[in-house]
């Protein structure tokens, strides 16, 4: 993995973002701290104006933002990215120190990857980095193991048997359709993973 990921971390508070900054150097990414949604726009070529630096030379291959921002939240930003073309399919980790669920749900539906509850620890800047560069190294095979899961999960729905489902790292693509069944794998994660 001689790979650097390059990490574009969004939080209006000083320390919080310093605290995330030093999680990810620790982890061996390359960080670029902005202090709000409108900033992290203008970073990523998304505000309308020009910049200097060209959308291939950015390569920014995860967005860590922070929800309660003054001016642009991090559920707008996650929107704006996913609804451009050009930068859609960087993945959003969107991180709060409020635990509530309808905005867990409605984020992760929106598209993001993961929902982490401050103060973000080590351990979950590491999972997140292996995670990306997982996808990074083979997207068709990520793809096709998503596919194969869902299969997976549809035999076991059909099986009689009631032996537990393993569990697995809750994100965007595990989303049922229905606001109960989303809450409850947060919920699910959120004890599996001491959060809260």
């Amino acid at each position: 993995m001689a790979h650097e990921l390059h990490v574009l971390a969004v939080d209006d508070s000083h320390v919080d973002r310093k605290v995330i900054e030093r999680l990810l150097k620790i982890s061996s990414c390359k960080v670029t701290a902005v202090e709000s949604g409108r900033s992290a726009l203008q970073y990523l070529g998304l505000d309308g104006e020009k910049t200097s630096v060209g959308i291939d030379d950015l390569k920014v291959n995860l967005i860590l933002t922070d929800y309660s921002m003054p001016g642009m939240t991090g559920y707008e930003l996650l929107k704006r990215i996913k609804e451009s073309s050009a930068l859609s399919k960087i993945p959003v980790v969107i991180m709060s120190s409020e635990k509530i669920l309808a905005r867990i749900d409605r984020c992760l539906e929106e598209g993001a990857e993961e929902f982490l509850l401050k103060p973000v620890k080590l351990s979950d800047v590491k999972r997140l980095r292996d995670f990306i560069l997982r996808g990074e190294g083979d997207k068709e095979e990520r793809e096709k193991k998503i596919k194969e899961g869902s299969s997976r999960k549809r035999k076991f729905q059909d099986d009689s048997s009631t032996q537990p489902m393993p569990s697995s790292l809750v994100t965007g693509h595990d989303i049922q359709s229905t606001p109960e069944s989303s809450a409850a794998s947060v919920s699910q994660f959120s004890k599996q993973h001491k959060i809260g």
